[in-house]
Order: C-alpha cells, then sequence, then structure tokens
C-alpha cells in the first residue's frame, strides 16, 4: 500500500528540548545557590551491569553541568533488601540529598517494589512511588491544593516535547501503546489530565489498528521493533516514540532501513543499531515525529534533573525563591 502526504512530517528534536530544559535548569540551579541551598541527587548502583552503570555515569556527569550535587552509592550484588532499605533510610534522613534514585533493574533476590515504595515520596525523583503515582491521578482540572507530583521522568519528556514544540492536546484522541508502570500508564493519566481523549492499547488488545488508526496523537512504548507499521497510522498524526530496540542482525536492519545507507554504514561501523516501536516507514504518514534516537530517549536525563530541582524547591527552597524574586 502506497500512502502519500502533501507535506514532509516534522521531526520532534529531543535533543535541542532536552538542552533547553538543562538551560532552565541550571538557571534554577543557580537561583538556589545564592541562598546557599544546593539541589542533591543520589544514585544507588548495585553490581556490576554494565548498561545501568553507563546510564549512571551520563547522569552524574549531567548534575556535575548543571552545579547539582550528586552522589553514587555502590552496595555489592548480594546486598540483601533489609541492607538496601536501610540505606534507603539514610538517604530519606539526609537533609542535602533531594532526590533518590535506584538504579534499576536490581538482582533478582532484592524486593524491588519494597524499595521503591521505600523511598520518601518528596525524593522520588524517578515518580515510582505509589504516593505520587495516586498524585500524578489526583493533579488533572479542578485539582487546586494537591501537590504537584513527581512524574516519572520518560512520560514527563513526552508531555514536554508535544508542550514545547506547540503540538495540540487537549481534545485530541490520544492512544497509548503500552501499559507499564513507568511509561504507559503515567504518560495516559498525564495526557488525560490535559484534557485529551485517551485509549490505552497493549498486547492483548483485540484488533488493535483500528484504534490506532483513530489516534491524532500515537504513544508507542510497548517494546517490540517496528511493530507499529504505517498501514497503523493515522494520516497526519503525530508519533510519540519511546521504543529503544537494538538490532543487530543485518538482515533487521535492511528490512527497517531499506536504502538507507548512513544507517547501513553506522552498522557496519558498530556492529549495531537502534529502531523504535514504530516501523520508520510509518514516519512518512505522520504529521510530526520524535526519531530513534533523537528524540524521547534525550529527554528522560534532562527530566530527572528538572525533578531533583523540583524537589528541592519544595523541601528547603521556597523562602530562597521567594526572596529572589521580591529582588528582582
Amino acid at each position: 500500500m502506497i500512502f502519500e502526504m502533501s507535506r514532509s512530517p516534522r521531526i520532534l528534536n529531543g535533543i535541542e528540548i532536552a538542552a533547553e530544559i538543562k538551560a532552565e535548569v541550571a538557571a534554577e540551579v543557580r537561583a538556589l545557590a545564592a541562598g546557599g541551598i544546593v539541589p542533591g541527587l543520589a544514585v544507588i548502583l548495585v553490581g556490576h551491569v554494565p548498561a545501568s552503570e553507563i546510564y549512571v555515569r551520563s547522569k552524574i556527569k549531567t548534575c556535575a553541568e548543571l552545579g547539582i550535587y550528586s552522589v553514587v552509592l555502590t552496595p555489592p550484588e548480594t546486598i540483601a533488601t533489609g541492607e538496601m532499605l536501610a540505606l534507603v533510610a539514610e538517604l530519606n534522613a539526609r537533609d542535602d540529598i533531594d532526590g533518590i534514585l535506584i538504579q534499576l533493574p536490581l538482582p533478582a533476590h532484592v524486593d524491588t517494589r519494597r524499595l521503591l515504595e521505600a523511598v520518601s515520596p518528596e525524593k522520588d525523583v524517578d515518580g515510582f512511588n505509589p504516593i505520587n503515582a495516586g498524585r500524578l491521578q489526583s493533579a488533572g482540572a479542578g485539582s487546586a491544593g494537591v501537590q504537584a507530583p513527581l512524574a516519572p521522568c520518560t512520560p514527563a519528556g513526552i508531555l514536554e516535547i508535544l508542550v514545547r514544540s506547540g503540538l495540540p492536546i487537549a481534545g485530541q484522541n490520544a492512544v497509548v501503546l503500552g501499559r507499564s508502570d513507568i511509561v504507559g500508564k503515567p504518560v495516559a493519566m498525564m495526557l488525560l489530565n490535559a484534557s485529551a481523549t485517551v485509549t490505552i492499547c497493549h498486547s492483548r488488545t483485540v484488533d488493535l489498528a483500528s484504534f490506532t488508526r483513530r489516534a491524532d496523537l500515537l504513544v508507542a512504548a510497548i517494546g517490540r521493533p517496528g511493530f507499529v507499521t504505517a498501514e497503523m497510522v493515522k494520516p497526519g498524526a503525530a508519533l510519540i516514540d519511546v521504543g529503544i530496540n537494538r538490532l543487530t542482525d543485518a538482515a533487521d536492519v535492511a528490512r527497517f532501513f531499506p536504502g538507507d545507507e548512513a544507517r547501513a554504514a553506522h552498522f557496519a561501523k558498530r556492529g549495531s543499531t537502534v529502531v523504535g516501536d514504530i516501523h520508520p516507514a510509518a514516519f512518512a504518514r505522520a504529521g510530526a515525529y520524535t526519531p530513534v534516537p533523537g528524540g524521547v530517549g534525550a529527554l528522560t536525563i534532562a527530566m530527572l534533573m528538572q525533578n531533583t530541582v523540583t524537589a528541592a524547591k519544595a523541601r528547603r527552597g521556597s523562602s530562597v525563591l521567594s526572596q529572589a524574586a521580591g529582588q528582582a
């Protein structure tokens, strides 16, 4: 089937938007520092998982760039749940730590849910504590007086992409493909709070394409490479691709990126490349889309930094910012 669009789709550059957010965070950090407050982030990294170590290094590097104090705690892989809970309790009690992040995945013998629930909601910069999930549900229209939640970083980044790109949300038919606690459920709630009409689909949805073809805004977070094809996309829709799937087979690269010499050269050099949950051919049918890489993934660390500063301001910075505003 051949699809034709009258205009080229708009590429939503996550790298540029992340840079904007980091610049704003740096300004907030300077305002806090003027009052003697340095936002602090603690990261718990258990054992030696190469991918996790890379992610943590990126987070710590960004903290340094923005003026945020950071500390990495590296307990051994053999640590017990009780010992981890004690470590979290110590961080909860530290006044210089505003955000606590437990790098996932944890070893199988550690009770991940108990640990995530043990993090103080006020320091839960990943937004995984059930209290913050509840606050997110209560943060819709007419929720005056409800404390603003610390939202999970990837869903928060998705909303930033939409808002900063000037894409409509209110009144739009939004379909979220995926129901994880980390992305699918929270982004659906955030879109609902922004007055979109939201449908959550998943692996057991019957006639999935009948839902996606009606979506003005489609968020794909199902973890399957190229799962959303062009035939499943409404012409002119905004496509938000959360998936990062690594391809290591040359045949798969040729199938997803036929005729793409740059991608083929990258694969030949690195031995792998990435593709999202949306088939690259579907982007030609869109009105706007996030690329992979360079889209949603670029926002995650930026939103972590924003959450850390937000937590610092809520815990100990309101008087400092009020004083600074009065002097402006």
